[in-house]
């Protein structure tokens, strides 16, 4: 036997000894794994159940309904439509998809720059595709299968009037976030609150269960506006035609409830149509009606009579001299010489030298505080944003020439609103209502002058301009023109802004008309020859649409319904 050879009881044990190593490190790597799986099935269960939940379900917000906003009818001003939005994560897109080219052509994008769009894009967990995207072009891009296309249900805001309302409505952006006019104004209050959902979702993003509503959605307030929606279309076109005919930069007209102040229209021109969003230009955008502050000329002369009248000094019988009246180096005087006159004519043929004569009579202190109740320098209340407070400087400042000049509207800035206001005051025997612009919401009204004064000059405004007549209504109101500022301080000799102002029925007020038009560039730009035609259209075709009946009857005291509602 060689000695060097192996028994077989040595390959036998060392069999054995190999055996039991591989059977010892088999049971010992079991007993790795059995903890492991002890370790992660039942220790630390939670953490990879929350794990694999967010790789798999999703908390996708569910958008919130805003309100809509519509006029005194209810005839829908602005309202809410549902969209979808696409989005994706760039990361695991997949670019060179076939059917991508597909979707480039659904939704009218350059398939290069689509490409390049989410190629720069990749370090963004986010992108998208397209918003606001209309139910029927979403549901053809859904059907096209692509994997990993996002879709969220959001809404988008639209205005069925368009420009005819957008400078009182302002807009809403992408997000449904009011940015201007009454969409900021009521923001909280139209402004939904999102809710939210449990989904569950493939490997691809695509959503194939819902689990459940964990927060449900709130739609927002509607709201109702004091805006008619049929005087809004008058007021507009015929403003709109007289821009044009007097090659004008701009104008506005507000119609106000002559007892209750509520807004009935407000329009200005030129505007824009808020449904385009994308171009909207900047300047356009304004209520120029409410945000904007102007000179009123002569239509500021009713208020300073008032003032005379309620002093006991002056009544509607009082001669007041109207020859040339010299102030410093100032001389004040009319076109044609009425000489001894009354208040009536001085109103009517609108007497610059028996306003200044009449004003430097008139306490200071007592003027101011008069015109100041009118809301002449002070805010309307009706709480639209950037609204103007006007400009009427306190009476310590005012020195003789200043305060003979105010009496015929320099010196002194209003926005038309407000005028249209303090017209509604004489019109409501002397108690001013605050302005609204929502319906039904009728405020506190303030005592300013008495019932008497008031039917006094109401009694001075008929028969001003014959351009402002309306057949079948006894109407009253007052033009005003005043020349524009120039660069140097002074004023131009060749650029106008006209006004009237007028109330109607004058026997039975219902109605207060404003209209101003800005530097009217025609044959004409007295504010009786541009803007008196503008307020007798408006009011005529408003008082047919409101069903007021035409009368000629005298003109008399009657009791007036504070809570009218035409």
């Amino acid at each position: 036997m060689n000695r060097g050879a192996e028994t077989k009881e040595e390959i036998s044990s060392r069999f054995i000894l190999r055996a039991f190593w591989v059977l010892g490190l088999f049971v010992f790597l079991s007993f790795f794994l059995l903890l492991r799986a002890t370790y992660l099935q039942v220790l630390n269960k939670d953490f990879y159940i929350s794990q694999g939940e967010s790789r798999q379900i999703r908390y996708p917000a569910i958008a919130a309904y805003r309100g809509t906003i519509s006029d005194r009818n209810n005839r829908p001003l602005a309202i809410s439509t549902p969209v979808d939005s696409i989005s994706i994560n760039p990361r695991n897109f997949d670019s060179s998809s076939n059917n991508l080219k597909s979707l480039s052509v659904l939704l009218g994008l350059d398939l290069k720059k689509l490409k390049n769009k989410i190629k720069q894009n990749t370090a963004s967990g986010h992108l998208y595709i397209k918003r606001h995207l209309s139910i029927d072009i979403s549901k053809k891009v859904k059907a096209l299968n692509i994997n990993n296309l996002n879709f969220t249900r959001e809404y988008r805001r639209s205005y069925p009037a368009g420009e005819i309302t957008a400078q009182l409505l302002g807009y809403a952006d992408i997000d449904e976030i009011g940015i201007e006019g009454i969409e900021l104004q009521y923001e909280n209050w139209l402004r939904g609150i999102s809710g939210k959902k449990k989904v569950l979702k493939d490997r691809y993003s695509r959503s194939f269960e819902n689990i459940g509503v964990i927060n449900t959605a709130k739609p927002g307030k509607d709201l109702r506006l004091s805006i008619d929606l049929r005087l809004q279309h008058v007021a507009n076109k015929i403003l709109k035609e007289s821009i044009i005919e007097h090659k004008a930069q701009s104008g506005s007209v507000v119609v106000l409830n002559a007892i209750t102040s509520e807004v009935l229209a407000i329009v200005n021109q030129p505007s824009f149509d808020n449904n385009e969003r994308s171009v909207i230009n900047p300047s356009l955008v304004r209520n120029r009606a409410i945000i904007d502050m102007y000179e009123p000329g002569s239509s500021f002369k009713p208020f300073v009579i008032a003032n005379a009248i309620e002093s006991g000094d002056y009544d509607s019988s009082s001669l007041v001299d109207t020859s040339p009246i010299k102030i410093g180096k100032k001389v004040i005087k009319d076109p044609n010489d009425l000489g001894v006159t009354d208040l009536a004519t001085i109103l009517r043929k609108s007497s610059n030298a028996g306003m200044s004569r009449i004003s430097l009579t008139l306490d200071s202190e007592n003027l101011w505080e008069m015109l100041n109740n009118f809301g002449f320098g002070s805010l309307s209340t009706s709480g639209f944003p950037g609204e103007a407070w006007g400009e009427l400087h306190h009476h310590s400042l005012w020195g003789d020439l200043g305060k003979a000049t105010l009496s015929y509207g320099y010196g002194v800035s209003v926005t038309p609103l407000q005028l249209a206001q303090a017209y509604a005051t004489l019109a409501n025997d002397g108690i001013r209502m605050p302005i609204t612009l929502l319906a039904g919401q009728i405020g506190e009204g303030q005592k300013v002058i008495s019932e008497e004064t008031a039917y006094d000059v109401r009694l001075m405004l008929e028969g001003t301009s014959k351009k402002a007549a309306i057949e079948g209504y006894r109407v009253g109101g007052k033009s005003g023109t005043a020349k524009k500022t120039s660069g140097s301080g002074g004023y131009t000799e060749d650029r106008y802004r006209s006004f009237f102002a007028g109330i109607a029925p004058l026997d039975d007020p219902k109605l207060v008309v404003v209209v101003f038009i800005d530097e009217p560039t025609g044959d004409y730009y007295y504010g009786g020859d541009v803007a008196a035609p503008v307020f007798s259209k408006v009011t005529a075709e408003s008082l047919r649409l409101l069903s007021i009946p035409p009368s000629y009857a005298p003109f008399h005291d009657i009791s007036r319904i504070a809570n009218a509602d035409f």
